[in-house]
């Protein structure tokens, strides 16, 4: 096995995961440079995680000839752009979702990726390296649950970030609730289920968060979707969980039924007290999806090291980004769409 050297861009709370974990837990890997625009980010890769080689620019780090890929974890808008420049110096790549905000651009990203077979990329839907999760698929394929005919998926943030997101969303643009969030769970129904989305249904408000109106952003969306196998799907992603990170997938077949995560439980640990039974919660998903994190980054190493293709690929993030930019629109327009 060699050394892969990685250059990684961005640096912010998930950026960081990344390169901690590269540093730290991924196999036949090196942290070789990353690019920040942020100086204390640089300062925090320089003395923290020993990097020498940091940029501000990424077009200026992906010159070097040393990389061997390249991680990237910049703000959703960069992602196709940034894709398509690694592609083209020859480097492998993983990329955090969403692939890009636009179809077109994503659509062009599918192409570079399909005339460089000869590279890796993979993105960032780590639930499909959760043991829980890889349970669960096994389980489904082994004929456990016999047919898949509902999925029920929850993925909301803790209320301790809702301000800092409303902050965010005040500069910047995150592509939208669904593109933001649920698109971890429309990437898991479609690789649960093997089917893709036929019609979507979506709802929106921002009862706890009235700012996020004036920002054209959600605090809350769910989606009541159709598969084009006839499994019906309802999706609900939002930012004002008081009890922490929470996020759950049920699975309901024709012969039984799975639920992940029904609790999101920290540890074994349960406090009996005045104020009753407490269970602790994961309160911020790198603690939830911590091995996950690891688990995927080490797939990401050892598929360019066996010369092995993703399994997370480029039109697993067109399909999810498609679905995502379709619940948006008929949030929007208030009707039903059809893929």
């Amino acid at each position: 096995m060699s050394q892969i050297k990685i250059g990684q861009v961005g640096l912010g709370r998930l950026g960081k995961v990344h390169a901690g974990n590269i540093v730290n837990h991924v196999k036949n890997a090196e942290l070789y440079a990353v690019t920040s625009v942020v100086e204390e980010e640089l300062v925090y890769a320089k003395e923290s995680l020993g990097v020498e080689k940091c940029y501000t620019s990424y077009s200026e780090m992906i010159e070097d000839t040393d990389l061997d890929a390249v991680v990237i974890a910049s703000p959703s808008g960069f992602h196709s752009v940034q894709i398509t420049q690694a592609l083209e110096k020859g480097l492998h790549v993983f990329s955090e979702k969403p692939i890009g905000l636009d179809l077109e651009d994503i659509q062009q990203v599918v192409e570079n990726i399909n005339d460089n077979q000869d590279k890796v990329l993979q993105l960032g839907f780590m639930r499909r390296f959760d043991e829980s999760y890889q349970f669960a698929k096994e389980s489904i394929q082994n004929g456990d649950l016999g047919k898949i005919t509902t999925m029920r998926c929850y993925g909301i943030d803790p209320s301790t970030g809702l301000n800092s997101f409303i902050n965010f969303a005040k500069s910047s643009a995150s592509g939208g609730i669904f593109l933001d969030m649920s698109i971890h769970d429309i990437d898991l129904i479609r690789w649960f289920t093997g089917s893709e989305f036929k019609t979507v249904y979506s709802l929106g408000n921002n009862i706890a968060a009235p700012e996020l109106s004036e920002c054209d952003e959600l605090e809350t969306g769910a989606c009541l979707a159709e598969l084009e196998d006839g499994t019906i799907a309802y999706l609900l992603a939002g930012r004002n969980a008081q009890h922490g990170y929470h996020v759950e997938t049920e699975i309901i077949g024709t012969e039984g039924m799975i639920r992940i995560g029904n609790a999101p439980e920290k540890n074994l640990v349960t406090l009996y007290d005045k104020n009753g039974v407490v269970r602790p919660t994961s309160s911020h998903f790198p603690e939830r999806f911590k091995a996950a994190f690891i688990n995927e980054l080490n797939a990401f190493v050892n598929a360019i090291n066996e010369k092995e293709a993703s399994t997370v690929t480029g039109v697993d993030g067109l399909k999810s980004t498609e679905v995502a930019i379709a619940m948006q629109k008929s949030f929007e327009q208030k009707k039903i769409i059809k893929l």
